[in-house]
């Protein structure tokens, strides 16, 4: 371990981050270990990079933002049956895999564990893990076959999530025979002078990479690879925290495979011109998403001759992927965003910082960067009321919280 040592030393001196061996002779051998080892698999360049990129403005660009096209689930008249037939062909032949995203915390929410095991307050007490297992048992019913899940959590959450997915015998799934776990990447928090953190542990302070490093843990995890052991073509993905989310959508399946494409994703109008949400469009040709503060008020509240909004569906974190699409999306690395973000953490002299305002830079990168390495993909609208009810905020904020969700899904399933 002293050539480890001495080779990590050298590592860190080049980068100017000596700092983080200040308190390793207080760790035991273990803790010892997993800092080295956290330091042997650090992209310093990397982290050089994103550091600079934090003191850079946001320049005004000068992209060609046009708006994307999409169809309606609703209004699709004899075109739905011909999508869903070819969508339920490729569902009774095992083709379909979904993957949900659980690394976060309820900590939001007031929620003392993993997201995924929030209990949303319904008469049944059911978290929202046992939500979508329901879910997805009502489809395997219907094409009376197994659907392989597989979960995405994060190192901060792994481990309760196993123990929540164990105390409930997996909902009656088989582990590593039809449900799947693996868990979500992570890169160091930095403060504002570039030097990474140490946290409270000894170990350094690390976040998990955003929902756009779902791609590359895929890959990194081999679950591509027993994807395709199983016969998988396409994967849907999408976040923990809808419980209406409809993850067996033959319609959705047969429009990517009739429009001949690799990424099809769910979307639902913006409840007004200037709801805050990210909505479709094509930007420089490209298929994109651009953020609510990316677009002037005149694009926001453009129509066209029939009155919708131009620029008016909304990204529901609901994609569809032809596998081969995940493979080569998660061996090419997407643009990094930062977020400011107040976290404790322990300085160079060993002492505790707990901050009253935002002090560390994190890093993350969002799924849809990735869906401008695509020259198409179809976009399908549906309802909000049927397949969208987040679990994000606390109930006294009102918008997206329990109760909403709550509500929701009561209406959804008639439960009184």
């Amino acid at each position: 371990m002293d050539n480890i040592l001495d080779e990590d030393r050298a590592i860190l001196k080049k980068y100017n981050q000596e700092h983080l061996l200040n308190g390793y002779e207080k760790l035991d051998e273990k803790h010892k270990k997993e800092l080295l080892n956290q330091i042997a698999n650090i992209d310093f360049e990397l982290i050089s990079t994103l550091y600079n990129n934090t003191k850079k403005e946001n320049l005004q660009n000068n992209d060609e933002i046009q708006p994307m096209e999409y169809l309606d689930k609703y209004k699709l008249n004899e075109k739905y049956k011909y999508y869903e037939e070819i969508g339920k062909k490729t569902i009774k032949s095992g083709k379909l895999a979904v993957v949900t995203m659980a690394g976060g915390q309820g900590t939001r929410l007031g929620h003392d564990g993993p997201k995924g095991t929030f209990d949303l307050g319904l008469n049944s007490h059911k978290s929202l893990f046992e939500l979508l297992s329901d879910a997805l048992k009502e489809e395997e019913k219907k094409y009376n076959i197994t659907i392989p899940w597989f979960i995405m959590t994060s190192r901060e959450n792994n481990n309760k999530t196993m123990e929540f997915f164990e105390k409930n015998r997996y909902f009656g799934y088989k582990k590593d025979v039809n449900i799947f776990f693996f868990i979500q990447g992570e890169l160091p928090m930095i403060d504002t002078e570039g030097k990474i953190l140490i946290g409270e542990d000894g170990l350094i302070k690390q976040a998990a990479d955003g929902h756009g490093g779902i791609y590359e843990s895929l890959v990194k995890s081999e679950m591509t690879d027993k994807m395709k052991q199983l016969g998988v073509e396409w994967v849907f993905i999408a976040g923990v925290d809808n419980c209406l989310v409809k993850m067996v959508d033959p319609v959705l399946i047969g429009t990517a495979i009739d429009r001949n494409v690799t990424v099809a994703c769910k979307s639902i109008v913006k409840a007004n011109p200037h709801e805050k949400v990210g909505v479709f469009c094509k930007r420089n040709g490209k298929p994109s998403v651009i953020e609510y503060s990316e677009i002037s008020n005149e694009m926001a509240e453009a129509v066209d001759e029939n009155g919708e909004l131009l620029y008016g569906e909304s990204h529901i974190l609901c994609n569809l992927f032809n596998l081969e699409a995940v493979e080569r999306m998660g061996r090419t690395p997407l643009p990094y965003h930062s977020a400011f973000k107040k976290t404790k953490y322990i300085d160079k002299n060993g002492d505790l910082v707990v901050p009253d305002s935002p002090n560390a830079y994190k890093f993350e990168a969002f799924l849809f960067d990735a869906f401008s390495e695509f020259d198409d993909m179809a976009i399908l609208r549906v309802k909000r009321e049927e397949e969208f009810a987040p679990v994000k905020n606390s109930d006294d904020v009102g918008v997206d919280c329990p109760k909403t969700a709550r509500e929701l899904y009561e209406k959804f399933h008639h439960i009184k």
